[in-house]
């Protein structure tokens, strides 16, 4: 596997930090009102693609469940991984291939996934003009902004050029170079790519400007995906499973709010999360996601659905070695969840 520099430094911080204590009372009346427990939340990007989440938020249902929720967005799984490693978050939010490269760094106190939220890949490719009759063939000899090596959405479009006959490293050329959510300004600024992989809003937002088109959904060219998902160490998990429990049947709630409302009711819903965002545009962003079927109806982490990660993680040449299922996957709280 290839170095990387910021999994080491979570690997050492495992080995090296005995896991820091979380304050983690449970819920009690305190003169007449209800003590909330405190939990922290670090998500690898806020984005409308995970919308379930920000529904479970926005409709009080983690309060529902007694817990005071604190959310951070960490910008990268590095970042996200560190800070559940570190102590600094309870809970984190991020591709599930984060918890495998702890795992084969040595990781003596796991990251464990334990609810996985979306089954496609949130990111569009965008090109400079409208393509209508796109093929990814397209891309041949072409320059795209892609993503962070060993990250989801990189691994992700290199495993539909594959699937397409297309050598990443010879047919086209990826830029890897620039900051995750610079990659929209990047190709706005500079006119040398002729593509870019882009989330959202940045994908509906170039339209908007007129300076970009989406032309591809790597969500539906690559199949169903564990694309994103919850995960904490053993030694949480192990101390607070009543917190575990209901943090999972907050998310719950919002996976079925999601599937039994409209993409119009779910995004004014989740409007006050993107408040630099109009309600038409998180409308059509939101739409974009439910049609191309987006979201679980439950948090369970399949078995079927983590040997294909490991499939993409091999094909790209991140794996040392296939990790066992139940080593970094638990299924009590999805399961139960309510």
């Amino acid at each position: 596997m290839k170095n990387k520099k910021w999994i080491s430094l979570a690997a050492a911080v495992i080995l090296a930090v005995t896991a820091l204590p979380m304050t983690a009372f449970a819920a009690e009346k305190d003169g007449g009102e209800e003590k909330l427990t405190k939990v922290t939340l670090n998500e690898v990007a806020h984005s409308i693609f995970y919308a379930p989440q920000y529904v479970a938020i926005e409709k009080g249902y983690f309060k529902d469940e007694g817990l005071d929720l604190t959310l951070i967005t960490g910008f990268g799984a590095d970042k996200t991984m560190t800070a559940v490693i570190s102590g600094e978050a309870d809970i984190g939010f991020m591709g599930a291939e984060a918890s495998i490269y702890a795992y084969q760094e040595g990781a003596t106190d796991p990251v464990v996934n334990f609810a996985q939220l979306t089954q496609r890949a949130g990111n569009f490719l965008v090109a400079r003009e409208e393509m209508p009759n796109f093929k990814w063939e397209d891309l041949k000899d072409k320059k795209v902004l892609g993503g962070r090596k060993g990250g989801m959405p990189e691994m992700v479009f290199e495993y539909i050029l594959k699937q397409n006959d297309l050598d990443p490293q010879k047919d086209l050329s990826i830029d890897q170079s620039i900051d995750f959510g610079a990659t929209a300004a990047a190709f706005t600024g500079d006119d040398s790519a002729d593509f870019t992989v882009e989330f959202e809003p940045s994908a509906t937002a170039l339209e908007k400007q007129g300076t970009g088109y989406v032309v591809a959904s790597l969500g539906v060219d690559s199949g169903y995906v564990p694309y994103t998902s919850y995960s904490a160490k053993t030694s949480y998990m192990k101390k607070n499973p009543d917190i575990m429990q209901k943090f999972t049947n907050a998310l719950q709630k919002g996976m079925d709010y999601v599937q039994s409302h409209t993409p119009e009711e779910i995004a004014e819903v989740i409007e006050p999360q993107f408040p630099e965002t109009d309600l038409d545009t998180v409308t059509t962003i939101v739409k974009r996601y439910y049609d191309q079927d987006t979201w679980k109806e439950n948090l369970v982490f399949g078995q079927d659905g983590f040997e294909l990660l490991q499939d993409i993680l091999e094909d790209a040449g991140e794996l040392k070695e296939r990790t066992p299922y139940a080593e970094l996957v638990n299924t009590e709280f999805a399961k139960n969840a309510s």
